[in-house]
Formats: C-alpha cells, structure tokens, sequence
C-alpha cells in the first residue's frame, strides 16, 4: 500500500490527510504528519488557563462561500455532540449568534462613526473599480499604494476593510484584488460583518480537535517535535522524492519514500517565531533562529524556479508585523461596558475599530465561552494592533515594547474611561500580548511564480500546501485557502475526478455587482 508524509501539522496538513483517507482509499495508518513544534494545529492555536491567562495568537472568520473547508468538516464529528457535524455546529452556532455590527468604528472621542456610508470620493470609486479590472499579471510587484491615492487609506472603507482582513498600505496589489474579487458580494453588509461567521468556540477547539480525533481514530501517526530538515530527489528528470531527512530528539533519521508513496510540504509559517509577553513583560522577539518551515523552503527552492521564492515572503520582517492581545478577565465588566456602548450583546457585536489609534487597534469580543473548558466566571477577548512599532496615543511606547497591562490602558483610553474604572477593569483582567513576525507575509509583495505551483509541473509524488503555495482566485489568510490547497494535492497526485468545487465568484453575478456598486455609492 501506499504511504503519506505530510510535513507540517497546521491544517493544511490535517486536511490533505483526511482527503487522502476520504477521497483516496488511504488507511489512516499509512499516513504520518511530522510536525516540528510540540503541538499541532499551526497558526490555528489556544492555550493558556484561566488562572495564568488564555492566549490565542489569531481568530479566522468564515463565511457562506467557503465551500472546502465547509465540504471537509460536513464528515467531521463534532467534539460536543458526534451526531453532529464540525459544519453544522459551525452555522448553528452563526444561527445562535450572528454579528450586527453597530460599532465597528469609533473615532478619537470614543463616539461610534457612521459607516453606512463607505467616505468614498469619486476618485475612491474610480481607483476601485479600475484595481478590480485591471489584469493580475499587471500588479505584479506593486503595492497598495501604488493603486489609490492618500484619501482612499482615510475612507471607512479602507479601515473596516483592512482591519477585517489585516492589509496594510504597503502590502500587495496582487492580494488586495483577490480579496475585492473574492468578497465583493460582503459588501452590502460589511458595516454590519452579518455576512462573516464564526465557529463555536476559538478555531483550535472548534476545528483542529475534532479533525486530530477523527484523524487518530483512523489511525493516522502524528509525530511532534519532528523537524523535517530537507527531501533527496529521485536524479534525473522530474521531480520524486525518495528520502525524507527529518531530526527528532536529537537524533538525525531518514524515511525512505517509495516511488507511489507521496509527500506533502507545508513550506513557510506566518506564524513562526511567534513571542509571547506577559501582564508585566513586553513579548521578546525571537531572532535566535529561522524556523523549520522557512529553512526547508529555502533548502528545496534553491536552483529550482519552480519551487517559489521564500524570500519574497521572509525577508521583510518590518513589513508583515502585527501583534495581538488576549484578555482573560475575572468579572464582566469590560464586556458590559462594551454592550452599553454597542447596543449589541456580547458575541453579536463583531470588530471595534479604534480608527484614530497610532496602533490601529481592533477588538472583538466574543460569545463566551471561547474555550471549550472555559469555566464561568471568567470572560476571555482578543484584539491586535496593525501597527505595533508606532508610539501610543496615551501610553507612549510603541506596542511591541508595552506589557499586557498596558495594551489594555491603550485600549481603555480610547474608549475615554476615567480612572475608577480603568483601574478596575486592569484590575481583574490578565493580558498576554503575542508579537508575530510573519503574521501577513502571505500578503506581501510578489510576483508571478513566487509562490510554489500546489503540484509542481512534472512532480510525481510531491505537494505544497498552505498558505504559500498557489491558488488562482482564491484568498490567503483563510483556513479556506489551506483546505483548498489539501484538496488540491490530493486530488491532482491521486488523479482523482473528485476536485475542489470552483471559487465562488461573485464578480459573475450582474445582482452582486449592482448591490456593490449601491453600497459604494452610499451617502
């Protein structure tokens, strides 16, 4: 029979391996997935407890058209309820709980903006529409900027749409148009975010653990602490790997690879050399080293066009970094100050926006629990500052050098608390910042043939998955994206006639279009 080696255990991987069980005959136990840190689950993460504080470096949103991930997660088992699917708990849970955002700006006199209309000028709307016809190969190497002048990047288009998805104005064209195309048909609801779901609980306990305890069900070996250091090739034309090199506790291993047996790699890590502070402590960048998935991106790409070029993507570190914060509090208060504010209770409110912070801060609060454990008493949200190298408004240190308790200064600040209760909230809450290197180097500047071919031409046994290998039309930053790409390995290696369904498109519905033209011109 035979076998699978995926390198990575974020769920580009987790899916490729339930593909290659559901779609490919496998046997779970002829799959293994070698993962370099100790737990899987990638950049879908949750630790912490509720005495130390949750952490949880992000959150990924959903919405109706996510038709992979959606396709996949309909045959997996629900942790709370089997009879239920990982799929249907995710729309009841949207059903239970949707957003109605209205608060999703709040300028600098902590009043909510209103953003029914989109602030554009004419020359907005121009700038736009051109972005979303102008042929992708023409973008190649430009930036946002490069497509929009100084007023766009003031719209509250621009700072719902940016801190929706985490573009920054030097990030790529290339991606910005994907994203307009991909989810143009969001727009008549985008002041509201009625159109993104959201799964029960964080990402982690919502789908990584269903998907690991169906996958060990059948049998699949997941090895961590692995790192996979390089792959030997077949000589010759074409590309077959025959030997995997990996290193596990201390020990140097090698994996022979049989001519149908097939590797999947995920290359690159948005989330690599994540650092994590504390209430007290500023988080403490790691630059000791490069992790795994960079360096064997770097070791298989060289001499070989075909496999990318990792450093479009690594080599601006000053470009793709934000930071993000998770609250873990004692009382309510926070959140009831919030739902007074919003009108909206907790879990329906969707982003705040801070659009007048030097951080660009964002918060989101919501339904609780967040995890699955979670016990009562305690309330956990998250927010992120899209410019954490920029000085504070009240406390004047940039981010990335500010403690957990003093993010959250930041943040209450520009609610306009007064004292008594900023010392009360601080008080009972425990803050732990995550500052991310690589955390939007998907979105960085390229150009055509950066990113890796899923399959490359004339590979016979060998992948790229995640969010750095190439999918026309569809958007990275997504658990779509990655699950796209897992559909895609398998189904191309297998030859297989069950492919991923197209990406939605709503650019090629004349009703879509014209709601989005409506929206645009909104007054």
């Amino acid at each position: 029979m035979a076998k699978a080696y995926l390198v990575g255990g974020g769920i580009a991987a987790l899916s490729a391996a339930a593909f290659l069980i559901r779609d490919g005959g496998f046997a779970g136990s002829d799959i293994q997935i070698l993962e370099e840190q100790d737990q899987f689950g990638g950049s879908l993460d949750a630790g912490g407890t509720p005495d130390t504080g949750y952490t949880m470096r992000g959150g990924r949103m959903f919405e109706a058209q996510f038709r992979c991930t959606y396709d996949l997660l309909s045959t997996i088992p629900s942790i709370d309820d089997p009879a239920k699917s990982v799929t249907q708990d995710t729309f009841e849970a949207h059903a239970d709980f949707p957003w109605d955002d209205a608060s999703r700006l709040v300028d600098q006199h902590g009043e909510i903006v209103d953003t029914h209309s989109l602030g554009f000028s004419e020359r907005d709307r121009l700038e736009l529409v051109r972005c979303l016809a102008t042929p992708e190969r023409l973008l190649d190497g430009k930036r946002i900027t490069d497509c929009f002048g100084e007023g766009f990047f003031t719209t509250n288009f621009w700072y719902m749409w940016c801190t929706t998805f985490a573009f920054e104005p030097w990030h790529s064209a290339v991606e910005f148009r994907r994203y307009l195309n991909r989810f143009v048909h969001l727009f008549p609801t985008f002041e509201t975010m009625s159109g993104i779901y959201r799964t029960r609980y964080n990402q982690y306990d919502s789908i990584v653990l269903p998907l690991v305890s169906w996958l060990r069900a059948q049998g699949v070996v997941i090895r961590t602490g692995c790192l996979v250091t390089d792959l030997a090739f077949k000589p010759g034309a074409g590309t077959t790997v025959e030997r995997v090199l990996l290193r596990q506790g201390g020990r140097d291993e090698q994996i022979d690879v049989a001519p149908k047996d097939l590797v999947f790699v995920t290359n690159g890590s948005m989330t690599a050399n994540s650092a994590l502070g504390s209430d007290t402590a500023a988080p403490v960048p790691d630059t000791t080293r490069q992790s795994g998935a960079w360096q064997l991106w770097h070791r298989l790409a060289r001499g070989r066009e075909d496999f990318g070029n990792p450093s479009a993507f690594d080599r601006s570190v000053g470009d793709s970094t934000w930071e993000s914060f998770t609250v873990t509090a004692k009382d309510p208060a926070f959140l009831d100050l919030v739902e007074k504010l919003s009108g909206r209770q907790t879990g329906r409110g969707g982003l705040m926006t801070f659009s007048s912070s030097s951080w660009l801060l964002t918060i989101v609060l919501n339904h609780q629990p967040v995890y699955r454990e979670q016990p009562e008493g305690v309330y956990v949200w998250w927010g992120y500052g899209l410019f954490p190298d920029t000085v504070g408004d009240f406390v004047r240190k940039p981010m990335s050098r500010c403690t957990g308790q003093e993010i959250l200064q930041e943040v209450l600040h520009h609610l306009r608390l007064d004292e008594p209760a900023i010392a009360d909230i601080t008080e009972n809450s425990t803050v732990t910042p995550c500052l991310m290197p690589y955390i939007t180097s998907q979105f960085l500047v390229r150009k055509h043939g950066d990113r890796p071919q899923v399959v490359p031409k004339g590979s016979t046994n060998l992948a790229f998955v995640g969010q750095f290998a190439e999918v026309p039309d569809d958007v990275v930053f997504t658990v779509e994206y990655s699950v796209r790409t897992a559909w895609t390995a398998v189904a191309e290696l297998l030859k297989l006639d069950n492919r991923p369904p197209a990406v939605y498109k709503g650019l090629h519905d004349p009703r879509v279009l014209v709601q989005a033209l409506e929206t645009m011109h909104r007054r």
